[in-house]
This record gives C-alpha cells, structure tokens and sequence, in this order.
C-alpha cells in the first residue's frame, strides 16, 4: 500500500455545557487555508493509487453496465394541450434533451439541450424546468458547480432565443403567472436556505424584481409551486414539524397572497386544489396524517372537514386532485400505495399489485382534465415502469418498461426478510439475488434512516454486476425512515436516533446469523445522513463486516449541529433536537457522532467521498473523520477519500462520470468481500427464510 495522507494537527477546543472536546482537524474546515486543497488532492492521489490494481475490474464493470443499458433512449411522451413532452438520452452524451413534438404527430422540437448548455463545465445540474402555460416560453436554471445555487433564464421556444432576463443566484424552482407575464423564484440566505420570494416581470431589469415574502424564522423553508389545476400558486413555508401555506390566483399575480392556515407547533398540511374546495393532507388529528377539505373562499381549519379520516398505522403522504378523481399516496404495512377517489360517488379503492415488495408512485401527469393517469412502478427485480390507469375500469397499459439488454431477468429473486431490533422492534429487510447465488456469499447492506425520507425497494441495472458475481443486495428499513408510518420516524430522531443504529446492527447480524453472509463477506453502505448511519454503526461494531461505503457522510454531526451558520442546522434541531440549548441533546448526539466515537480498534477497508462545493455536508466532515480513523484504528482498512473538486453533494452529475463512479465503489467492494465469478457452476442453495 502506498503511504496514506497525514493531515497536520492543529488542536482546537469546542466548550459546550460545560464539556470539552478536542478536534485536531478543526482547521480543514477553512477552504481558503492552501492546505486544505493540497490536503484533498493527495487524499484523492492516495485513493487512485491504492485502487489501482482494480483498474482493469473498473472498465469490465464499466463496460457491463453500458452493455445492459439502451443508450439513445426516450421516455414515454406525456400530453399537454397540444404537446406531448418527453426526454432523450443519445449514445455518448452525458446529459438529457427535453424534447416535445405536436398531439397526432408534426416536427419534433428540443427544449433544451443539457449537453449543450453544460458545455464548459464540469458539473450540470437543472434548478428549475416550467414551461408557460400556453407552451411558448420555458423558465430554467442551471447549477455548474454543485453548490446548488442557479442561474434562472428564461427561453422562447417559437424562435429558439434566450430573453435578456438573466437571474442569479436563485433557489430550485420557479413557476408562471397565468399570463406569462411574471415568473415567482426563491433566492437564498447565506445559510443556504430558501427565504424570499420574488416576482419578476419579463423584459425588465432583475434589480427592480418585487419582494413578496421573507421568512425570517431559520427553521422554516420557503419553496414556491402551483396546484395541479393551475388556477393558484402555492407558497409553502416548512420546517421538520410545522407548516403554512398561502396561495394567490394564477390570474391574478400583482395580487395579495392569502394565508390558508396558520403555522402551528406540531402541525404539518399540504395543499391541493380541486373545484371549489381546497384539500389538506394534514397531521392535526393523528402522527400518520389525514386527508380533509374545506372550501376554497374560507379554508380556515375550523372548516377543515374529513375525506380519509385519521387511521393509526395508515400514512397519507401526499393528494392529486383530477377533474374526476383524486390521487391518494399513502404508505401501509411498510409498502408504497395508491387509492382512487372518485369524485362522482366518493368511492375508494387501492390500485394492487402481484409482487409482494414494490414501490408505486404517481408519474408525470400533467393534465387536470383526463380519466387516464400514469403511474411509475418499480420493484428490486422488475425494472422502473410506465403504466397508463383508465381510473373508471382500473385498466392499464405499460406504457414503456425500462430496457435491460442482455439479461435474463427471471434469473432474480427478492424476499421481504424481519430481524429483530434490541427493544423487540421488528425491522423490515428487502434482499433482492440471483437465484444461482451461493448459500453464505457475499452480501451488500444499505440503509438511510432520517427524515422520514424512505429507501423502497428499487430496481438498479448497475447493480446487476454485482448480483452476477454473486452478491446479494439488502435494504435495511431502519427507524428515522418513513417506511413503517410516523412513528417509525419518530422512534429514530432526536432522543430517539440510536434506534437507528441498533436496528441496522440487529439487520446485519440477522443476515449473518440466518445464512445470507459471513462477516467476512458483508459490506454495508449509505450516503448523506445514512453515512451518519454507518459512522455510527462502524463505531458500535468495528466488527461487523468487512468493508463499509460511506458516501459524503454526516459524520462531524455535533459539531455541524452546534453550529447554526451553517447551511440546514437550525432547521434540522427538529430532527436532531439542539444541542446548543439542551444538555441532554448534547450528550446524546455525542454519544453517536461518528468522529467523537472514532476508537482504537480494527476497522473495516472504508470507502468515503465528499463534495467540495457540497452544501449540505461539508467536505471537510469525511475529510476530518478519515484522518481520525487513520489516527487511531489499531488495524484493518485501508480507509480511503475522494472528494469531488468540483460537484456537490450528489456527485459527478453526467450520467458516464455516474457509472465510472459507481464501477469505482462496486469494484472496492469486490476487492473487499470478494464475489463469485462464474456463478452458474457454483453450488447453490437458498438462505433459510423467517415466517416472522
């Protein structure tokens, strides 16, 4: 191995409550400091060269990834008035072309060409894609160096050229006024937060651009969208556990904007129009939400009247409103469903499905009048799925399902598994293999765990590399996701949030202990917040496996949530509680944080990636834990960096940048926990299954 970075150690003290903690790596945070930079570089120099040798498994993954997948391909076209719209990907090019084409046929005409407008650059990311309500104009942003800042323009899609109007930075987003005379965008603060709303009026100068909201509170966001109907605009204010919404009539931009319902502690609604009544998907009864409504000219919620009452167990996510039914996304016995309303007679039933794992959700819709909605359906083994719903007779139509070139897709097997947490929690496991796959083969867990954000089963065609060696992939439905309803976020944040850990623990050992893997062949993995999960994890049980993926980690969380100049910490208090004012939380995030809980054991091989320009977890938190972990582990590793010198938190944003990425990580994993080459000779067997 070649010799690994050592950071120099410049102590610095963080004194809260009464505590001391000493961070010798304090100073990687300030990226105007030279060595800093120099520091990341010979931290990407060290990983290229100690992966090296995996050169050539890098390309034959590659390769196999381009080999399933059609690369000049489009989706399904989705009509609006007199367009239909769709996207193309082409052979070579790394990024999408937005292209529609006339209802009943006519000259094909691209919007956008992303390859083109990310000429330049080494990074591309869209903000913002409206096109006006007539078809003429299209409102977009772009973001080209992954700090998720945007330059909004604005583009006439008659004759092909940009208008003068140029603003920048903004927010995501941006939506029309009815007359095509204004456009609504968020700028944000220097924490990187959205919290003004803006209006421009087309042709002239940005610096006379109208002020119509601040959000003065840190913990709320401000995002700004339309109804499905696209008679009003929505301003929505949110933070983790509170809500307010005010609307303003598409026709009618220089108008007031009107407060629907108050912000109150506790309290989170949603928004759709449909008629003379406006919806709410609302928890004001219930942790797992209801649906209500009450009527548009007083919507107050003393008027807010049951469409799904309350029920403990079932949780409404989210409503669609159609001329003649209503959408309803809810999730139940940790599944992704959807029920039709219809409007007529109120009648409900749930759309079903025959694999007993699967994910469901409504697709691009972008009509209001129709009786035909699309959906997208996805599960570990059938790929992403573009259905047409007749929404009378619950017939359908695949549409489109995603090409997989040559493979034999009945070769795959998935189970819905349940280990068994410490308190007795019962944690739901979705492990998707090849049905030639020796018993006691390597196995990939992954796992999040914050947010309610919940990680469904997925189809992933990269991912069929590693199943053909051999690997069986897992998900871990830990607490702190939203996979079993609101309490099972509940059960996993603040005082709560080692419940995330210990489930995952509990998921790994349940793996192993039933014959799925040995320790020496499982591998675990998780990004962002689910990077948090596996510093912690690894910090538990150094032991637990043999190699782990942590990609731009949260690992430096008590430092960062101490913090409140940072991009997204006074928000997140709501998830993480605050450790500024409460001892208790203080202490229990101390207790988990990934880079205060580094010992002195035998570590795992680590595999971690940061963004320089990421702004929602800063390089230098795996810069700082990688260093640690060298520091102090007394065996194991390697332990491995690779920063992103310029993208964000999402990584190399081209879709060829995305697979070499991806070949990197699958090709470490591999090295680390091996897989089987030429799996049809290998004895098989299949792991014993739990009834529970």
């Amino acid at each position: 191995m070649p010799t690994a970075p050592r950071p120099e150690q410049r102590p610095f003290v963080h004194r809260h409550h009464g505590d001391e903690r000493i961070d010798e790596y304090a100073w990687l945070r300030d990226r105007e400091d030279p060595a800093v930079r120099t520091h990341l570089e010979a931290e990407n120099a060290f990983t290229e060269e100690s992966l090296a040798h995996l050169a050539g498994l890098r390309t034959e993954l590659f390769e196999e990834y381009r080999s399933r997948i059609k690369e000049t391909d489009e989706d399904v076209p989705a009509r609006d008035g007199a367009w239909e719209y769709f996207t193309r990907t082409q052979e070579g090019k790394q990024y999408p072309l937005f292209v529609r084409h006339p209802v009943g046929g006519g000259e094909e005409q691209t919007l956008l060409d992303c390859n083109q407008a990310a000429e330049g650059t080494d990074y591309f990311a869209l903000g913002a894609f409206s096109v006006s309500p007539s078809g003429r104009l299209l409102a977009y942003s772009v973001d080209t160096d992954g700090s998720e800042e945007f330059q909004l323009r604005v583009k006439d899609l008659q004759t092909g050229e940009h208008l003068p109007d140029v603003i920048s930075p903004t927010g995501y987003g941006a939506v029309w006024s009815a007359d095509e005379q204004f456009v609504f965008y968020t700028t944000l603060d220097p924490a990187h937060r959205p919290w003004k709303l803006w209006r421009h009026r087309l042709g002239t100068d940005p610096a006379a651009d109208v002020l119509l909201f601040t959000e003065e509170d840190e913990s709320f966001y401000l995002g700004v969208g339309r109804t499905r109907s696209r008679e009003w605009l929505v301003l929505g204010l949110h933070a983790t556990e509170s809500s307010e919404v005010h609307v303003l009539r598409a026709d009618d931009p220089e108008g007031d904007w009107r407060l629907v319902a108050a912000r109150r502690p506790g309290v989170e609604y949603g928004i759709e129009h449909h008629g003379e009544r406006f919806l709410f998907v609302t928890n004001d009864q219930g942790p797992d939400f209801r649906l209500a409504q009450a009527p548009v000219d007083d919507p107050g919620p003393e008027r807010w009247v049951d469409v799904i009452e309350y029920q403990q167990g079932v949780r409404i996510v989210s409503v669609d409103a159609f001329a003649r039914h209503l959408i309803v996304s809810l999730r139940e016995d940790g599944r992704t469903e959807l029920d039709v309303i219809s409007v007529d007679d109120d009648q409900r039933r749930r759309l079903t499905f025959d694999e007993p794992i699967y994910s469901v959700d409504l697709g691009t819709n972008r009509e209001f009048d129709t009786g035909t909605v699309r959906i997208g359906y996805t599960s570990l083994t059938t790929p992403e799925s573009t259905v047409d719903v007749e929404l009378d007779t619950d017939k359908r139509e695949l549409r489109k399902r995603q090409p997989v070139l040559n493979v034999d897709l009945g070769r795959y097997q998935s189970a819905r598994e349940w280990a068994t947490a410490p308190d007795g929690t019962k944690v739901p496991i979705s492990i998707v293999w090849r049905e030639d796959r020796p018993a006691g083969a390597p196995l990939l867990l992954y796992g999040y765990g914050s947010y309610e954000h919940s990680m469904d089963p997925w189809f992933s065609t990269l991912r069929l590399s590693l199943l053909d060696r051999g690997v069986a992939f897992a998900i871990a439905h830990v607490r702190g996701g939203g996979e079993m309803g609101r309490a099972w976020y509940d059960h996993g944040k603040k005082l709560e949030k080692a419940n995330t850990f210990t489930d995952f623990v509990a998921v790994a050992d349940y793996l192993v202990d039933n014959g799925w893997t040995t320790r020496e062949g499982l591998a675990i993995r998780g990004g962002s917040a689910g990077g948090l999960l596996i510093g912690a994890v690894l910090n538990l049980r150094p032991d637990l496996c043999a190699a782990a993926v942590a990609e731009v980690p949260f690992v430096d969380a008590l430092t960062t949530i101490l913090d409140p100049s940072l991009p997204l910490t006074v928000r997140e208090w709501d998830e993480w509680g605050n450790p500024v004012a409460d001892p208790e939380v203080y202490a229990t995030m101390k207790a988990y944080a990934p880079y205060d809980n580094v010992s002195r054991s035998h570590y795992p091989a680590i595999y971690a990636t940061a963004g320089l320009n990421d702004p929602r977890v800063s390089y230098w938190e795996p810069a700082k834990w990688v260093a640690r972990l060298r520091d102090r582990m007394t065996g194991g590793g390697p332990v491995l960096l690779k920063t992103e010198l310029g993208a964000g938190h999402g990584g190399p944003s081209g879709r060829y940048d995305a697979w070499k990425d991806e070949a990197q990580v699958h090709a470490f994993i591999l090295d680390a926990v091996g897989g089987v080459d030429g799996a049809d000779e290998a004895h098989t067997s299949t792991p014993r299954q739990n009834e529970g």
